[in-house]
Order: C-alpha cells, then structure tokens, then sequence
C-alpha cells in the first residue's frame, strides 16, 4: 500500500483513569489514553494521556529518518479528565520550534479549550504555560454540529458547522465527524469518527452503554471498518460503577454489532486489572463479535 493510501490506527495508551507501570501490565499496557491514526500524509492523535510521550518521541525518530523533516500533527481531544491530558506537558514535539500542532476539543462549561489547556492541564500545576511551549500551537474549540477537513499535506484543519456551511468532500480530504456523549460525568466525552477513502475509525472512549444500548453511537458507528470501544469494567464491576461514564465489553459488543462495525477494540481498561483479567475479559467479548480484541501498547491495525 502506498504511503499517501494508508490508513493505520496504533495504539499508545489503553489504560484509564491513572497509569499503571508494572510487570501485572506488560501485556496490554500500563500508559493512559492516546491512539494516533495515520491516514494518508495527516498524523491524527486522540487523546493526550501518558501514552503520548513514547509517541512524541518515535514522531521524533521517524521526522529525524525523514532528513528533520517538521513534525505536523492534529490532537483531538475528547475531554479534559486527567488521564486524558496529564501526556501533554511532556510531549516532545512541543518543544521544538519547527512543529506546528492543530489541538481541538470541546470546551468545557464557559472556558473555551485553550483557557482550559492553560488552567487545568499546564500552571500552576506545571511550570510551563501553553504560550512558553515553543512550537506552533493552533488551539481551537469544537461544538457537536461541527466537522473537520483536511486536504492536502500542509493545510490547517477546516472547522465547518455541518447546518451552516456548504462542504464537499474530495477523494484526498479527511473528514471528522464529532458526535457528544452525555453519558461521562460532569460534560460529557466527545466520541470521534475519522473518514479517510472510503474507510472509517470511529473512537468512543469515556462512554457508557444504556439498557437498550446507545442508539445514537450505533447509527454514528454504522458500517465502520473499526470502532474502538470504553469496556473499563467487568459486567459485575459495573453494578456498582453504574454513572461513572464507563462500559462493559458487552456494552461494546453490543454497540459493534448493532451498527455493523467489521472490527471492535476492547478500550480503556480498567487500571485495577492485570493482563490476564484483560485477556478473561477479550476471550468472553469474542464469543459475542468474533471480530473483537482488547487493545495493547504497541498494537497496529491497518484498514
């Protein structure tokens, strides 16, 4: 396959709420949350737990190998929790002066993203501010009617309101669509659809499954080639997580199914487990959707 055709999905950080260094997490991982998703020339990254920092450093290695080639990337974020975030003071790219990073993510309450980026992620609780870090930084907040395109190797991000601005879609652009989940505590999770040349990921961490399952993510999901699914607890860990914002693996078997998805990754494991409750939890979801794994560091799905 052709560089400018690729579609590869790698898998940085599988963990939530905190990381887990140990020899209990060799298998799947101990970092928290952070996939990247190569799609022809554009560099995506979701999510900027610990996980990032190994991937700032091989984005290093590989723009090195390149002849120091500039280091261009587009962070989506889908909300501001910790282990979503607590990566980005140490990402290597942005201390160097020649990156440019696109960082987009929902606001949260009044604060648009980069006040939040600032306030919660960066001083006082670390010493350097946004602002210091030498890179170029393009900040922007992202509403639910909005979508994302990209075409070309070196064009920012396009922000359009899906009702209000007029788009088309060209057989080089790269499309996000955003839907938000209100089921995460406090301002709900943004889940993330990316469209690259007929194929699609669509990333829903940080959401919890219903009764008669989540409609609106299995009609998001529909006949995507991958969906990357929260499956934090155990189904009798669950009953009393119940509102805490996270699934089970039958949640998201449920969820793949239903909306016709190829391919589900098991997300977000639950810190508390060792590899082999991760493993128990992977072989039960595969006697649901045969076409299941539970997420490592490391991993590489090519779509």
């Amino acid at each position: 396959m052709k560089d400018d055709d690729r579609f590869l999905v790698r898998f940085w950080g599988t963990r939530g709420s905190f990381p887990v260094p140990g020899p209990s997490t060799l298998r799947f991982g101990g970092n928290t949350t952070c996939v990247e998703v190569q799609a022809g020339p554009h560099t995506l990254i979701l999510d900027a737990g610990t996980g990032i920092i190994n991937l700032g450093y091989d984005l290093m290695r590989r723009a090195k190998e390149q002849g120091g080639m500039p280091i261009r990337a587009t962070l989506l974020l889908t909300h501001m929790h910790h282990d979503h975030t607590q990566g980005f003071p140490y990402f290597p790219p942005a201390y160097l002066g020649t990156s440019v990073l696109y960082i987009l993510g929902p606001r949260t309450f009044e604060q648009d993203l980069e006040e939040t980026l600032n306030h919660a992620v960066l001083p006082p609780s670390f010493p350097v501010s946004l602002h210091e870090l030498p890179s170029l930084k393009v900040v922007r907040s992202l509403r639910e009617t909005d979508t994302i395109l990209i075409d070309g190797v070196n064009t920012e991000p396009q922000i359009l309101n899906v009702y209000r601005d007029a788009f088309s879609i060209g057989p080089h652009t790269l499309r996000v669509r955003i839907l938000k989940s209100y089921a995460h505590p406090r301002s709900g999770v943004y889940i993330y659809r990316i469209e690259w040349r007929g194929r699609s990921v669509v990333f829903a961490s940080d959401t919890e499954g219903y009764v008669d399952i989540d409609q609106r993510l299995v009609n998001f999901a529909r006949n995507t080639d991958l969906i990357i699914h929260d499956a934090q607890y155990t189904a009798e860990d669950y009953l009393s997580k119940q509102g805490w914002g996270h699934s089970t693996p039958q949640m998201a078997c449920a969820v793949a199914r239903l909306a016709n998805a190829h391919r589900l990754v098991l997300f977000h494991h639950e810190p508390r487990y060792d590899d082999a409750q991760v493993a128990r939890l992977e072989a039960e979801a595969q006697q649901l959707f045969p076409n299941t794994q539970a997420a490592f560091e490391g991993m590489e799905i090519r779509l």
